[in-house]
């Protein structure tokens, strides 16, 4: 799918990090651009910094784990433009490092309410439209960590593996209807967000985040044991080129492909020889 002026496209999470990014690079490059947020100041913010740089764009504000409120962004994105090109179901969580014991039902439960059902009901709200136009492109944002091991991280991990898995089966169903309609995985690496912060500023009752201190160590830091840490905008231009590329799976800069091998070798070596 080419990406290009005049298109439309529909950001959840799109208020910071990794979807104000998308935001933002859409933006610059003639798109029209939908920001769906939980949080209504973010959206103020972000929809004034985008109209200043001359993007045509509204803001909905959407908490995604409510599947009548995305329904409701579908209906509003529509009415205002007419169509939509891209969707980009971006919103989520992060959970409290604690082994997979110690984590709460809570927390289980919102991560999975907003990172992996959220998206089922993005898809369900914009499957129908890009069906009948005929045209149209999902992009599901998961992480490396949908392709490898996050120990103490369960509840994302598990999360993270299931947006993965169901990108991959929903882009063949799309295919399998419309070659013109499709589905992407965003997995990137370490990227320059407040994911922890703002999952800290969201949780519900019982539900744990990790709490962010000072003096705790800097995303430099992690990136001199990790490797590269990518910008917001970074990882939107991967994205694009992606979607443009015909690719299921994004990763940006090849963040975390090291592990990934790793694990699909020990995947293929742990299958018995056959007899």
């Amino acid at each position: 799918m080419k990406v290009s002026a005049g298109q439309v496209a529909v950001i959840t999470g799109g208020a910071s990090g990794i979807g104000l990014g998308l935001a933002e690079e859409f933006g610059s490059r003639g798109l029209k651009v939908v920001i769906s947020d939980i949080r209504s100041d973010a959206i103020d913010a972000a929809i004034e910094n985008l109209q200043k740089n001359g993007v045509e764009c509204i803001g909905v504000v959407t908490d995604v784990a409510d599947p009548l409120q995305v329904d409701q962004l579908a209906e509003a994105s529509i009415a205002r433009f007419g169509h939509v090109d891209i969707v980009c179901n971006n919103a989520g969580v992060v959970c409290k490092m604690a082994p997979m014991w110690e984590q709460t039902h809570q927390t289980w439960q919102w991560l999975t309410d907003v990172g992996l059902l959220g998206i089922v009901s993005g898809v369900r709200a914009f499957a129908p439209h890009f069906l009948e136009r005929g045209v149209g492109h999902f992009v599901n944002t998961a992480s490396v960590g949908g392709l490898t091991v996050l120990p103490y991280l369960t509840p994302y991990n598990a999360v993270k593996h299931a947006v993965v898995g169901m990108t991959e089966s929903l882009n063949v169903e799309l295919r399998g209807l419309n070659s013109e309609i499709g589905a992407s995985v965003l997995c990137p690496g370490l990227v320059r967000t407040a994911l922890g912060e703002t999952s800290a500023m969201l949780k519900p009752a019982g539900a744990e985040v990790t709490e962010v201190i000072a003096g705790a160590r800097s995303m430099d830091d992690a990136a001199a044991e990790f490797g590269l840490v990518l910008n917001p905008r970074d990882v939107a231009v991967a994205t694009i080129e992606a979607i443009e590329a015909g690719r299921v799976h994004i990763m940006p800069a090849g963040a975390g492909a090291g592990d990934v091998k790793r694990r699909v070798e020990s995947v293929l070596n742990d299958i018995p020889p056959k007899k």
